[in-house]
């Protein structure tokens, strides 16, 4: 039988990945990730003019990982970053994992690859409300033609970036005060309520999108994006309000998921039940839900 194609195996893979995404054993964000990451390997190693799994070596993965790329604004990046870099070889790991199991490949170009080492998990910014009162205060710069006032609102209301880059203004409900998402791979479909704030940013969103874009359906990105892309251009449109209200520093790191761990915070201080952070917030882990409103229940502590 004739060698296998990266493309062939590609196609294959990718049927397998979307399956366990279909399954909930894999984030459909990842699926989307790693495909696009395989088709920019495929037409790499069609450049070198390889064409064959078998014939991927470890050192043509290793100048794929390290490869100048572009950034979401199509600026090229001479030196990838340690976090482009991770993605690649996790794609490229993933795509020959599966291949073998296939019987498409015995090929094993990351056997001797070390891993990329991760930075240390920052324990996130407790954001104040002064501090709130300064994200939403630089937020509604150009508003609506600019899109922050209502990412920022989406955030506070307690969406996740995943849930907040596939809202639509049909999810609005605007007079009762709300918001409704299906959910991501890790939260729940459910209801959140809207600040005064959130709702004046939200109606002028929505109402500037209805009258200048009327084919777009996504409120804060793009409808053609895909949803990694999406949830990626939430982050970054964050890391802009964070950098323009001067929260965000070369010692500081601002973060969509310090907005969550407010929101976790302010919720468990209103109601005192964490079952209700974890609703507010589509968890099903009410540890999670403790720990992002600081709370070491399990050991009677306080909330930090």
């Amino acid at each position: 039988m004739a060698r296998t194609t990266i493309h062939r195996a590609l196609l294959e893979v990718s049927r397998q990945w979307l399956q366990q995404a279909a399954d909930g054993d894999m984030a459909i964000e990842t699926v989307d990730l790693y495909i696009q990451i395989s088709e920019r390997f495929d037409a790499f190693a069609d450049a070198h003019n390889v064409h064959r799994m078998d014939d991927v070596t470890g050192q043509l993965a290793e100048i794929f990982i390290g490869a100048p790329g572009r950034d979401r604004r199509d600026n090229i990046t001479l030196v990838p970053t340690d976090s482009t870099r991770r993605q690649r070889r996790s794609a490229l790991a993933s795509l020959f994992v599966h291949a073998r199991a296939l019987g498409m490949t015995q090929a094993v170009p990351l056997l001797d690859s070390p891993p990329i080492p991760r930075p240390p998990r920052s324990t996130g910014a407790e954001l104040t409300d002064a501090e709130i009162d300064d994200l939403q205060f630089h937020s509604e710069r150009g508003m609506p033609v600019t899109r922050h006032a209502a990412l920022l609102a989406l955030l506070l209301s307690g969406l996740g970036s995943a849930e907040a880059s596939q809202a639509t203004p049909g999810d609005l409900d605007l007079t009762e005060a709300t918001v409704t998402t299906e959910g991501s791979t890790y939260t729940t479909p459910r209801t959140c309520s809207l600040s005064p704030w959130s709702v004046r940013a939200l109606r002028l969103r929505a109402d500037y999108l209805a009258e200048h874009r009327p084919g777009q359906s996504r409120l804060v990105t793009s409808d053609s994006s895909t949803r990694y892309t999406a949830q990626a251009s939430v982050g970054a449109g964050f890391n802009d309000i964070a950098r323009l209200s001067g929260l965000a520093t070369a010692a500081r790191r601002v973060e969509p998921r310090d907005i969550t761990r407010y929101v976790a915070r302010q919720v468990l201080l209103q109601t005192g039940q964490i079952s209700e952070v974890a609703r507010r917030l589509g968890l099903s882990s009410l540890d999670n839900a403790a720990e992002l409103a600081g709370l070491a229940w399990k050991t009677g502590g306080e909330p930090r």
